[in-house]
């Protein structure tokens, strides 16, 4: 009789009544990876304009620092290489939902009209709105979001294809871009300078308020994403096959593109539209741990791993002025892109 065997890298694992699938390869890049963007952060805390050594990081963090290297370590520093990591990880794993929603690498929010969408919230809620912090957050979270449903109202068509979604999606991106730019010329010089700052995305002003509110909402929707994540991967065959295998496709589908854009909606609610992280990271991700698919806790580690480096980059390359950490990314994703297409066009996966 035969018995089924599992690849070797493929290990299943039962949780009282659940079971899944353990990539062994896909674990042991995923944690390397994951304490390599620590170690970057931790790094962070030593660079800057006040030069600070590891011994004076750690006095700051256990209190036995002055009240000045503590301000700068614990204030300053430390929630923004925070924000760095759990931003980057978010911005991650809503790429890859959304390329697997999709089925194409080019399935990025950014690409689609997502992060368009929040800089119009914010946008508005700074020419209508007293241009807060938590107004502009606020504006930039209620954006993202009615976007994600304007588009999927647009390309629901007795069901969702991902196709559909992208082309829908960059109409609605051009729309936006184009809306924005005319909001930007009639606003007041003060206002349109903040504003235009504030959609290059930057973590120059990252605080703790910042940082609490998307840490809970990772925290919060993180579960729900990973208890979908083989639904996905049978979706990602087609919605005839996932039903077949008794998906509700468009319940999960609308389920994942929800939780995926507040996770994007977040980030950009804080820091402005950040390009190309949720773009590349899925892709880098399943191309180092060679899975069938893109997979959510690689990607995860992977984005932490590109916006701290990026964050880091902005802080360091014409110190001591700093760069918005999105023109960092937008470099890196151009080469990216540049890559991307190198490597279809040879043939390899995509």
């Amino acid at each position: 009789m035969t018995t089924l065997q599992w690849p070797r890298s493929i290990r299943p694992v039962r949780v009282g009544g659940m079971s899944m699938r353990l990539e062994l390869h896909a674990l042991l890049w995923t944690v390397g990876v994951a304490l390599i963007a620590v170690a970057v952060g931790a790094w962070s805390l030593t660079v800057g304009s006040a030069g600070l050594g590891p011994g004076d990081v750690l006095d700051a963090l256990t209190g036995r620092a002055d009240p000045s290297t503590t301000r700068i370590v614990v204030e300053w520093r430390l929630p923004r290489i925070v924000f760095a990591l759990l931003g980057g990880a978010a911005l991650a794993i809503g790429g890859c939902v959304f390329q697997s929603v999709t089925r194409n690498p080019l399935g990025s929010p950014d690409i689609i009209g997502f992060s368009s969408g929040a800089y119009t919230g914010a946008l508005l809620v700074a020419l209508f709105g007293t241009g807060s912090a938590l107004g502009t957050s606020i504006g930039a979270l209620a954006g993202g979001l009615i976007t994600g449903i304007v588009v999927y109202v647009f390309a629901y068509r007795r069901g969702v294809t991902g196709m559909r979604i992208i082309v829908v999606g960059i109409g609605v991106s051009l729309f936006l871009g184009a809306f924005n730019t005319w909001v930007l010329t009639v606003m007041r010089r003060e206002q349109a300078l903040s504003a235009a700052s504030w959609g290059a995305g930057s973590l120059n002003e990252i605080a703790w308020v910042n940082t609490v509110p998307l840490l809970i909402g990772i925290i919060v929707t993180l579960p729900i994403l990973l208890a979908l994540q083989e639904s996905m991967r049978m979706l990602e065959m087609g919605d005839d096959t996932g039903r077949a295998l008794g998906v509700s496709a468009e319940r999960v589908r609308a389920t994942l593109l929800l939780t995926g854009i507040a996770l994007v909606a977040l980030v950009t609610a804080s820091a402005g539209p950040i390009a190309f992280v949720a773009l590349a990271a899925p892709q880098l991700a399943m191309r180092a741990t060679r899975t069938a698919g893109v997979r959510l806790l690689p990607a995860a580690a992977f984005g932490a791993l590109l916006l701290v480096v990026s964050d880091l980059l902005a802080r360091t390359v014409i110190a001591p002025a700093q760069l918005p950490v999105g023109v960092v990314t937008l470099c890196l994703g151009g080469a990216y892109l540049v890559w991307l297409l190198a490597t279809y066009g040879k043939g390899g996966r995509s």
